[in-house]
């Protein structure tokens, strides 16, 4: 098979981008294949070209958003880790940040698990192995915050940050952001090093 012409590079980009703001926006089963298709201004046959089912889009949506919200949070932490030079505050600011941005509904993959209910759904175990990749980069930026950090103090402060986002998204105030960054350095008093 021939290389993919760049519009229709362009085609599956968008119906990746349009999928991910809908099913971010009003949900996985809420949003149809057909509205994907409307709203991506594509052909129902541009999207099966690139997608053999719905299941196969929300897999490339949430490969998509973890490389969005890790892109998020590089770029937030850089901004603020220039004025307070400790980057598990600029993680709490960049937190904080996210909580404030506009049509923030909370985590895409806790949302996502939490539609699916299917733990054995290749979508339900996506969200599984991120959760797994963003507790490793907390843990670095935790390890740094406090050398002798262990495990049980890296999964405590997971566990505050996916229960800042719930909050938040529930009590709708940026400021949980605050709480759980004051909860997690009180819980890294006791390991800090430096």
């Amino acid at each position: 098979m021939g290389r993919i012409p760049a519009t229709t590079s362009e085609a599956r980009l968008r119906i990746v981008e349009t999928a991910d703001r809908l099913f971010y926006k009003d949900g996985i089963r809420a949003v149809g294949i057909d509205r994907v298709i409307a709203e991506a201004g594509v052909a129902k046959a541009t999207l099966y070209a690139h997608f053999s089912s719905k299941d196969d889009l929300l897999l490339t949506v949430l490969r998509h958003r973890e490389e969005s919200v890790m892109e998020f949070f590089r770029l937030a932490m850089e901004r603020h880790e220039k004025r307070s030079k400790d980057k598990l505050r600029a993680f709490f600011a960049a937190l904080k940040d996210w909580f404030q941005s506009p049509g923030f509904r909370g985590c895409a993959f806790i949302n996502t698990a939490v539609e699916l209910a299917d733990s054995s759904h290749p979508g339900a175990q996506f969200v599984r192995e991120h959760k797994r990749r963003f507790r490793t980069f907390l843990g670095v930026l935790i390890r740094e915050a406090a050398a002798k950090a262990d495990a049980e103090v890296i999964s405590a402060v997971a566990i505050l940050v996916e229960g800042a986002i719930v909050t938040t998204v529930i009590q709708g105030s940026a400021d949980v952001a605050d709480i759980a960054q004051d909860a997690a350095l009180t819980l890294l008093a006791g390991t800090k090093v430096k």
